[in-house]
């Protein structure tokens, strides 16, 4: 077990993106998942107690090499980050205000060797080790399929800037947006906010799309 996976050094492509906008398409995979709405700054909200229960089932996997319980074609690997989808109900156009109407799905991207079998193990261990309630924990596959993605830097809410860089190149590439009731706003938070300063914050922002 000397070799760990980094999924964003082997995937590049999907963690590595340029400040321009790109298409990419994206495949299928395993997630962690909680579901929930509200304001994702409010303290001691929905969102901010959902976050450390995602961890705790991803480290409770990662660290099983050090238990009893090894899952089967186990391997190491370093956490993949944060992610969510984003939307608000009864429209197609996620917005950047309006953040008490948010709806929205947080996930870890999961290794292969994770199945169901082996995400129940998880947050049982999980909920006795840890003393939470992993009981909005989901397991999850996502096939987001056709995208436009494009590295954020700045705080959360200037994303409006890059969202319309994105917007203008997927008119401009014969494409529209495709958010529908599947498909959703997505961001992937590489930066730690408790570690970083704001106007250095560093997400992806990705947008399905379809061909016109």
């Amino acid at each position: 077990m000397t070799n760990i996976k980094d999924y964003k050094k082997e995937f590049k492509e999907l963690y590595m993106p340029k400040i321009s906008p790109s298409i990419v398409e994206v495949g299928e995979m395993p997630f962690v998942a909680i579901r929930g709405s509200g304001n994702p700054n409010e303290q001691n909200g929905e969102y901010q107690l959902a976050i450390p229960i995602l961890y705790a089932i991803q480290y409770t996997i990662k660290m099983s090499k050090k238990g009893s319980y090894l899952p089967e074609g186990y391997f190491d690997y370093v956490v993949p980050p944060l992610e969510g989808f984003w939307w608000l109900n009864n429209s197609e156009d996620f917005s950047i205000s309006n953040k008490s109407k948010y709806q929205w799905l947080s996930v870890i991207r999961l290794p292969e060797f994770v199945d169901e079998k082996v995400f129940r193990w998880a947050c049982s261990e999980a909920t006795k080790k840890k003393n939470i309630d992993t009981n909005k924990a989901q397991f999850i596959k996502i096939d987001e399929g056709l995208c436009v993605q494009c590295l954020h830097i700045g705080t959360y809410d200037d994303e409006p800037k890059t969202l319309k860089i994105m917007n203008d190149f997927i008119a401009k590439n014969g494409l529209r947006s495709d958010m529908n009731e599947n498909r959703k706003h997505h961001e992937i938070y590489l930066s730690d906010p408790r570690k970083t300063d704001i106007s250095k914050l560093k997400t992806i922002l990705r947008i399905p799309v379809t061909k016109i």
